[in-house]
């Protein structure tokens, strides 16, 4: 997650891509004599808990935060497998041959989860942004969330009782300047009249208190924020459409170079093909939290 307060997301992962294909270059025009010469370097892991290096032999430890809130962990443990984290990193587990029994969760900071230096977990679940900047000091694993944007306004307004994207386009809308949470609105709801900027989503906020605005436009995790924990009268009125503008994604958080990299990546790929992460979405980040989709 980071924080409330986001900078542009598409400028940071413009940077990623050109980051990434500078990479590319560089290994291809490599000369042979400079490969490796490890010889254990391309050594292919076997994806099983018998083979994976984990901390603890036949154990696959998973970090996160404490206290672990809803709607990505249920009742502060995350060992039940309720909430919608609780539930990838469980199903993940699953999909690498762990049990229940073989899961053993370990309390690490969300800051400490991003430290370079040893980890005290496998792989890391916190609503962890991927952005290149991190990918400096950890490994991710291919994203399991992709944020979506969503509205909230005062409850008891009418910005607050809105059902569809018509009903949110006659009111006074806003969202921070540079965010895709403005592009979002812009593509998705088509305001009558021009949005209100933000430089922050402090003033943002501080706007919807006072009613400047009727209703804001955040991303997801944002949004359960604000809504739970800053702002006691705000209510989340439902997720924007999906938009073809840039996407902050979640990633699983491993050590810098880990070897259970690969493994933890394919496990996530075919949770995501075969449909498992979709389903966990709609039963924890909509039905149970309660967050339609407007259309």
């Amino acid at each position: 997650m980071t924080s409330p307060t986001r900078p542009s997301r598409r400028f940071r992962l413009s940077l990623g891509v050109v980051a990434g294909t500078a990479v590319l270059a560089a290994a291809a025009c490599a000369p042979a004599d400079e490969e490796s010469t490890d010889p254990g370097a391309d050594a292919a892991v076997e994806c099983a808990p018998d083979q994976l290096p984990t901390l603890t032999e036949g154990t696959l430890t998973i970090g996160t935060d404490s206290p672990a809130y809803p709607p990505w962990f249920v009742d502060d443990d995350p060992s039940n497998g309720e909430g919608f984290e609780s539930a990838v990193a469980h199903a993940v587990a699953e999909r690498l041959g762990y049990t229940d029994e073989q899961i053993a969760w370990n309390v690490v900071t969300f800051n400490n989860a991003i430290q370079p230096g040893p980890k005290e977990y496998d792989f890391d679940i916190n609503q962890f942004s991927i952005t290149d900047e991190r990918r400096a000091a950890v490994d991710f694993s291919s994203p399991y969330y992709d944020v979506r944007q969503t509205v909230i306004a005062i409850e008891g307004t009418e910005a607050a009782d809105a059902a569809s994207l018509a009903d949110l386009a006659g009111l006074s809308l806003g969202a921070q300047v540079g965010t895709t949470s403005y592009d979002a609105m812009v593509e998705t709801v088509a305001p009558d009249e021009e949005p209100q900027v933000f430089n922050n989503n402090d003033d943002a906020k501080q706007a919807l208190e006072n009613g400047q605005v009727d209703a804001l436009v955040l991303d997801l995790p944002t949004a359960f924020y604000v809504t739970s924990a800053e702002m006691e009268d705000a209510v989340i009125v439902g997720q924007l459409p999906a938009t073809d503008a840039d996407t902050e994604q979640f990633g699983l958080v491993l050590d810098l170079d880990s070897p259970l990299t690969d493994c933890v990546t394919e496990a996530v790929d075919a949770l995501r093909e075969d449909g498992t992460l979709a389903e966990l979405e709609q039963e924890w980040l909509s039905e149970a939290a309660d967050v339609p989709e407007l259309a």
